[in-house]
């Protein structure tokens, strides 16, 4: 019975050593990455590709209503074949327009992961490496959810991290 008592103890004891050891942390991602020059050069790509292709898209209505423009205007004028050939064409301007513009969109989704993936594995890597001298278990991401409480012996990372990156 002693020793049912003794071991009892001991790992009671150990637990609650142990649990008073535990280091949690946090850190927002978002102000992170919004501190990384790389993260605003790579968002520049973004924008400028996404401008690109806005112009384009732009461009290709012009034509479309000029298009639809000339044909309303000499359509009485027009013979029935006429008119359905102009008509078929600038259909087939607007299923190539629908068409540009979602290819677009697919491209500047993959192009964008392409450009933001290094600096936010950079940022992942110096978290880790923060955390690691921290002595943390856990780091929890402010940014990707409201946690109810923060207790103010969670490590803020970002101050941590940020000097590890030589920023401020």
């Amino acid at each position: 019975m002693k020793k049912i008592a003794l071991i009892l103890g001991s790992l009671l004891f150990s637990v609650t050593l142990f649990s008073q050891n535990l280091k949690f942390g946090h850190i927002s991602s978002d102000l992170l990455l919004s501190a990384m020059p790389e993260y605003d050069s790579a968002q520049v790509k973004i924008d400028d590709l996404r401008e690109q292709y806005d112009l384009e898209i732009e461009r290709i209505q012009v034509e479309i209503n000029k298009k639809i423009d000339e044909f309303t205007k000499a359509e009485k004028t027009m013979s029935e074949l006429i008119k359905e050939a102009k008509a078929s064409e600038i259909q087939e301007m607007q299923v190539r327009l629908q068409n540009f513009a979602q290819t677009a969109q697919q491209d500047l989704q993959q192009k964008s992961m392409t450009f933001i993936q290094p600096v936010m594995e950079k940022a992942r890597t110096a978290i880790e490496e923060v955390a690691k001298e921290q002595g943390l278990l856990y780091v929890f991401d402010m940014s990707q959810g409201n946690p109810i409480y923060a207790s103010d012996k969670s490590v803020d990372l970002l101050p941590l991290v940020k000097a590890n990156l030589g920023l401020q």
